[in-house]
């Protein structure tokens, strides 16, 4: 498509079909390379993003049109699926199969091999980079791989359980491997418990395992030295060897479920502050500015920290948000849930919405077991708080936490209790939080969604009445 004046009809159109999705600059971007058949490789370099990135923003902008239209659009026949729409607008009625924008489609038609119910699996961890059921929230994804570029950086991803923090970071490893940068993946929930038995032990366990990753051999006792002191060892160890010894191209390190440290204060106390010294350091020494750290976790950091120790004040911070009613209908059409595609489906969706909070594993989780064709939404939400419905493992594995302590249990009762937002206890507040029970402002708690309200209040309930039963027959 070499005029110009046809790539701008084309451009207007997509404007027409897309009005109900505003697209940001890059997707502008990438559909006006696209109609002047630039090939990713060509437009990733031509915007100074990875390859992947610009394949994943193509991916989702045809995934748009293909659903608008009732077509398949890929990149390959975007030209003849935008030519179709444009003579079908002007009444030429050449194309008797194109359906009407805006109309009910049929999702199958869109994706044929995509949407077979049996080929989709149970939700469980994060999703797979090549999964069609990954919402795209390009906002997120672009601020985090241009964050990642920057030397010394340090990122924070924030949010409660299964709200897709993972999902989230393999993509941004992803972007950083297409940068040909050393990835360095530690999940602390790895560690053996006895790990954390001290600062020392733990240190020496993370310079270990990151060691073997970018395969050099472990030397620490050729660097560690016990009257420097831990820290000082494990930052002279990086310093000199593990920096030093990796070829030029920046190491990004990947510390997910760091939340786990906060449970051992003597640990924490150290190793965060390190980081963040690590992260200054950056600002004066070039050997510093290869490393690029990530740290994942469910809550803010509950340890007693002064302010200029903490690394979770510096850097960037971001923090994932439920998804909007506008993603879970997107959701429910990448599940094959085409009566979803329209204003109606809108409506229909929005109790679920209400339901679950936009909780993507919850949402998921619901549009798993409706394209099995197990149930209808209606009694989906019907059951929803139910030991007999889908949710019911999880919350009886929520409950089983919170029975194990009994602080929490007690706030989480407060938190019941009313619908005004409650004042707890900071570590009692942060627990739940990290377990996605709460939502905070300060202190000050509220319940996350109402299907954990419904289920925690018929819990209270009937243990409060089994107290009262307990105290009569005595």
């Amino acid at each position: 498509m070499n005029n110009l004046y046809a790539v701008d009809k084309f451009i207007e159109s997509v404007k027409k079909i897309l009005q109900d999705k505003p697209l940001g600059s890059i997707q502008w971007f990438v559909l006006y390379q696209s109609c002047l058949g630039k090939t990713y490789g060509e437009i990733a370099e031509a915007s100074g993003y990875g390859n992947n990135y610009i394949k994943e923003i193509g991916s989702q902008l045809w995934q748009d049109l293909s659903i608008a239209l009732g077509k398949r659009v890929t990149k390959k026949n975007l030209h003849l699926a935008l030519n179709n729409h444009l003579q079908y607008e002007k009444g030429n009625g050449e194309n008797q199969s194109q359906q009407k924008f805006g109309e009910e489609s049929s999702i199958e038609k869109v994706y044929p091999d995509l949407f077979s119910a049996s080929k989709i699996e149970f939700p469980s961890g994060p999703v797979a980079l090549s999964s069609p059921l990954y919402i795209n929230r390009p906002s997120l994804e672009k601020l985090v791989c241009n964050e990642v570029l920057q030397p010394g950086c340090l990122i924070r991803l924030k949010a409660p359980r299964k709200m897709g923090k993972s999902s989230l970071l393999n993509r941004m490893i992803a972007y950083a491997k297409e940068q040909d940068y050393q990835i360095v993946y530690l999940d602390f929930q790895e560690a053996d418990r006895d790990i954390f038995a001290s600062l020392d032990k733990f240190l020496r366990w993370f310079c270990v395992n990151v060691s073997r990753q970018l395969n050099l051999l472990p030397c620490l006792d050729d660097f560690w030295d016990t009257e420097m002191g831990s820290k000082v060892s494990c930052k002279i160890y990086f310093e000199a060897y593990l920096l030093q010894y990796t070829d030029d191209s920046p190491v990004v390190l990947a510390l997910n479920e760091v939340h786990r440290i906060f449970e051992h204060p003597n640990i924490a106390q150290d190793f965060l502050p390190m980081l963040r010294f690590w992260h200054e350091q950056a600002k004066q020494d070039r050997i510093w500015q290869k490393l690029r750290m990530v740290v994942v976790h469910t809550t803010e950091i509950y340890i007693p920290l002064k302010l200029n120790q903490s690394p979770f004040n510096v850097g960037i911070t971001i923090t994932l948000p439920p998804f909007t009613l506008k993603e879970v209908q997107n959701l429910a059409l990448c599940y094959g849930l085409d009566w979803s595609g329209n204003s109606e489906g809108a409506k229909r969706l929005a109790p679920l919405q209400a339901m679950v909070g936009g909780h993507p594993y919850l949402v998921n989780l619901a549009f798993y077991h409706l394209c099995q064709g197990e149930m209808t939404l209606e009694v989906l939400l019907e059951t929803a708080s139910t030991a007999v419905g889908i949710y019911g493992q999880h919350l009886r594995e929520l409950l089983t936490l919170l029975q194990a302590e009994p602080e929490l249990m007690l706030a989480m009762e407060q938190v019941i209790a009313t619908d005004e937002k409650v004042e707890l206890d900071a570590i009692a507040a942060y627990k739940l939080e990290s377990m996605g029970l709460v939502q905070l402002n300060g202190n000050q708690a509220s319940s996350k969604c109402e299907l954990y309200r419904l289920y925690f209040s018929q819990q209270f309930e009937k243990q409060n009445i089994a107290n009262a039963s307990s105290k009569f027959t005595i």
